[in-house]
């Protein structure tokens, strides 16, 4: 099959299809037996990696199915309800996606009725906010707990279409069988992530959900346009940046934007590194300091850093970026120090809601590592303080999370006990996968936090 977001080829057989697809999960499932360590048929990487049974996989599901079992997902159950209704309603209240819920169901309302679909809005973390549609298909959906307050995270629920969305911020289609868990291949959905404007955040997605005839091109393009259409009201919405002040996004990207004037500027990995480096010493720092906290080793000799601020002053001026120390001019209103500050004051929930993931994920600068190790650690050590199990899983269930066994474990110390044995078996996942040998080799997920990334 073909390298596509979408889920069925043009002219393709959708029974067949979903005959082979059931054929590919269960021989799937038998060979890993949930086990992430067991051998990939066909390799890994493109379309086919997880091809069980001879059937190939669109690359997008192969790679999901992957995750799932290396997270010990199970392909049986609903999803875990996770707000009743009086914090589902203050939650949903305070979310930036309510702004744009009366946007969608008017662009959505007709296309769910008349086809008997859903229209859901999910957030970053995958907890279900609104969930609206056909009556008949809600009541189907509410037996696999397709309801507002459940996850419905990829790491939680398997593979699906608003968390495969999430997880790998690409519009998605998922088509019966490419579900991970059973409960829910009935169903095919598709699904668009929804980012803030403004600074790229990711703020959760749109998804429609339904039968068979959602297996179209169609409706991928059509939830992508809905994405697109919520991106722009949230942007008419957004007060404009004050002129004297800059506005730096680097927490979860490798490229940092950057906005001043009235113009944002999305920076090569180096300059975010620079600019990244220079806001949090808001002083200046020397040639020598610079250099130190942007390179590894010895190799890279004072004539190439002076080379890099050169071009970085060409793109953003002479007043933004000054010299003698070298520093940035006008203040700085960075989002990792918006976090910080707010753990500072104890605003727990407040830090980890601006916490849009790892501080240039990419980077091995080690000023730019000491920054973002930091910043991780402290959050993670004041959710582990405060016990909260929905703050706790929403760490432990995002894409810098999955792996953080420090977390996992205290999750599984304050979780409901419903929702304890998942938890226990993911923390012996990542127990095993620690000891196992070559694990270092092998190297963390390259969003992973302090306890699974060396220090540089």
């Amino acid at each position: 099959m073909s390298d596509t977001w979408t889920a069925l080829e043009p002219g393709a057989d959708p029974v067949r299809r979903a005959g082979e697809l059931r054929r590919a999960h269960e021989a799937f499932v038998t060979a890993t037996g949930g086990d992430a360590a067991a051998p990939r048929a066909g390799g890994a990487g493109g379309a086919g990696s997880a091809g069980a049974g001879g059937v190939p996989l669109r690359p997008v599901v192969a790679e999901s199915w992957w995750r799932c079992a290396r997270a010990r997902v199970s392909p049986e159950g609903a999803a875990s309800v996770e707000l009743d209704e009086e914090e589902l309603a203050a939650y949903r209240a305070a979310h930036p996606l309510a702004a744009v819920m009366p946007v969608v169901r008017e662009l959505t309302g007709a296309f769910a009725t008349d086809g008997e679909h859903l229209v859901a809005l999910c957030d970053a973390y995958g907890r279900l906010l609104w969930v609206e549609g056909h009556p008949r298909t809600l009541r189907s959906a509410r037996r696999m707990n397709f309801v507002p307050g459940a996850r419905w995270s990829e790491s939680a629920m398997g593979t699906n279409a608003p968390g495969t969305a999430l997880a790998v911020d690409r519009p998605v289609q998922v088509f019966a069988a490419e579900h991970f868990r059973r409960p829910v291949q009935a169903w095919t959905c598709a699904a668009a992530p929804v980012h803030d404007p403004r600074t790229g955040r990711l703020l959760g997605a749109v998804d429609v959900t339904g039968g068979d005839r959602l297996a179209h091109p169609h409706s991928l393009a059509f939830v992508q346009a809905v994405a697109r259409a919520a991106e722009s009201h949230l942007a008419l919405r957004a007060p404009a940046p004050a002129p004297d002040r800059v506005r730096l996004c680097a927490l979860g990207r490798d490229e940092a934007l950057l906005t001043a004037g009235g113009r944002t500027v999305r920076l090569s990995r180096r300059h975010s590194e620079i600019v990244v480096v220079l806001a949090a010493h808001p002083q200046g720092l020397c040639g020598d300091e610079l250099l130190t906290a942007l390179y590894e080793d010895g190799a890279v000799t004072p004539v190439t850093l002076r080379a890099e601020l050169s071009r970085l002053r060409g793109l953003l001026g002479p007043e933004l970026l000054r010299s003698r120390p070298y520093r940035l001019g006008p203040p700085v209103d960075a989002d990792f120090d918006a976090v910080a500050r707010r753990l500072s004051s104890g605003a727990v929930t407040a830090a980890l809601g601006a916490y849009a993931g790892p501080l240039l994920p990419g980077s091995w600068a080690p000023g730019v590592a000491r920054l973002r190790r930091r910043l991780a650690d402290g959050l993670r050590a004041a959710l582990v303080a405060r016990g909260d199990p929905e703050l706790l899983a929403d760490w432990a269930h995002s894409p810098w999370g999955e792996d953080d066994v420090e977390v996992w474990r205290a999750l599984s110390a304050v979780v409901p006990a419903e929702r304890r044995p998942q938890v226990l078996a993911r923390v012996r996942a990542l127990d095993a996968e620690l000891a196992a040998p070559g694990w270092a080799a092998r190297g963390p997920s390259p969003r992973a936090t302090r306890s699974q990334r060396p220090a540089p």
